[in-house]
């Protein structure tokens, strides 16, 4: 068991050594993370992988479909990234965040599995894919939420007993392409047995996946292509959260779990358009596709949007999708390299004609939507919490 290990060679701790790992990167390489994986894959072995790829509602459906197996008595690692607060919050087991002992003791492990070589050239995601892969061990299911894309992502290094796709969008078009096919493509190239296909937007997507799946020589399916998943479900109060529980409970007809609605009752998801007060929404989109999301939760009301984004994102479309429900925006400050620059956000805000000043405290009054990226969420939550 890693909490067994033995941890007395001196090694750099895990905080101290993410904070000089690269956290973004201008390129993806592959195989140096599949080269790593073979150090260490004799004892990273889950009984059942399940891959979650996608633009939007990977960690929903991860979180939904990780709670209802814990309720039903298997032992689940749930794998997400980024986090809000915390490290910790990446690797999920049984129910709770990893603690700060066992990450340690899987971080020392893994320092003396790979050689040194490899351990600097990892990225800091790479690095905690594996970290994530060696706690799985032995559990009964692996729910492990890709990255950026599928084929190129650091979790494709392990084989996958069944994928699940969520719904496609435009993202990361630099990395994975400028149109629906070479993103679709770029993602579901990484499905190793089987793939279950949520509910799209794009209706090119469905062919698209079928398409490679059966050049691949495996199996396809639409999330409505089980019984199960054919209906409506009004298990949570967020519609987009009822639309990825059906990837969830046809993944669950698949792999021969009985169904039990009554088990997804109070799960909660955290950062998915979660209420951390009657009148606080707080939700971590970035995208159009999230922006468009969040706009049909608060149709037809006001929100006051606390608000900032990364200069890659195409904010101004997720102004634009949102602007009928602001009433008035606050541009909150975020510590990261990539923020958008100030002048840039005023002058699409202007253009927009969406009113605007600077976040210095919480208007406790009205209807708040903190929404933009992560980071946003982050600094809002520390403001917050004080």
């Amino acid at each position: 068991m890693i909490s067994q290990i033995d941890v007395s060679l001196e090694i750099i701790s895990l905080k101290d050594f993410l904070e000089k790992k690269t956290l973004f990167f201008s390129e993806i390489n592959i195989n140096k993370v599949k080269i790593a994986w073979d150090y260490i894959s004799f004892c990273a072995k889950p009984k059942c992988t399940i891959h979650i790829i996608g633009t939007n509602g990977k960690g929903s459906t991860g979180r939904i479909l990780a709670e209802y197996l814990l309720k039903k008595d298997y032992s689940v690692l749930h794998y997400t990234s980024p986090h809000i607060l915390k490290f910790n919050e990446r690797i999920w087991i049984n129910g709770n965040d990893i603690d700060d002992s066992t990450l340690e003791k899987a971080h020392q492990k893994l320092q003396k599995l790979l050689p040194q070589e490899y351990i600097e050239n990892l990225s800091y995601f790479e690095y905690t894919t594996l970290l994530a892969l060696l706690l799985s061990n032995d559990m009964d299911f692996l729910v492990l939420e890709a990255g950026l894309g599928g084929e190129f992502d650091a979790t494709n290094v392990i084989k996958n007993d069944l994928t699940i796709l969520t719904t496609i969008d435009y993202d990361h078009q630099d990395f994975l392409g400028g149109t629906i096919e070479e993103i679709t493509s770029t993602k579901v190239r990484s499905m190793d047995s089987a793939v279950i296909v949520a509910k799209q937007i794009h209706d090119e997507v469905y062919d698209i996946a079928r398409n490679i799946a059966l050049s691949k020589g495996l199996k396809y399916f639409r999330f409505d292509d089980f019984d199960s998943s054919k209906k409506n479900y009004e298990i949570f109060e967020q519609k987009f959260l009822n639309d990825n529980l059906l990837s969830v409970i046809a993944a669950l007809e698949y792999l021969q779990i009985p169904l039990d609605i009554e088990a997804f009752k109070g799960i909660t998801i955290k950062g998915r358009c979660q209420k951390i007060t009657p009148n606080i929404t707080v939700d971590v989109g970035h995208n159009p596709l999230g922006a468009y999301a969040i706009y049909k939760e608060f149709a037809n009301k006001k929100v006051s949007l606390v608000y900032n984004t990364l200069r890659d994102k195409d904010y101004k479309k997720v102004l634009s999708i949102l602007k009928p429900i602001i009433e008035h925006l606050y541009i909150i400050e975020i510590d990261d390299t990539r923020a958008l620059e100030r002048d840039k956000l005023e002058n699409i805000l202007n253009e927009l004609d969406i009113s605007y000043s600077s976040f210095t405290n919480i208007p406790y009054d009205r209807e708040i939507l903190v929404f933009g990226s992560f980071k946003v969420v982050e600094e809002f939550l520390k403001f917050y919490e004080k």
